[in-house]
């Protein structure tokens, strides 16, 4: 290979790399705030931000969590995506 068609295959891997970095729409990422919170984005509008320690307390709840929305799935609404 040419040094020209080595720079052109590095140039698109690098491009192909940046790409596969960033989340498609709709799909859920995890980054750290500037305030060192824990930012998750691909839900809403907004990323949800919660402390480690919030999050923490809310994963332990997460099965109280699951069995709250099957006892009330009747009266909860469903966003269609």
């Amino acid at each position: 290979m040419a040094d020209e068609d080595l720079k052109a295959e590095v140039e698109r891997l690098r491009a192909e790399n940046e790409a596969l970095k960033k989340p498609g729409r709709g799909q859920i990422s995890v980054r750290v705030s500037e305030k060192g919170a824990v930012s998750v984005y691909g839900l809403g509008r907004f990323p949800v931000t919660l402390y480690k320690e919030q999050w923490e307390r809310l994963l332990a709840a997460a099965e109280q969590i699951k069995i709250f929305i099957k006892d009330n799935d009747h009266l909860l609404k469903k966003k269609e995506a």
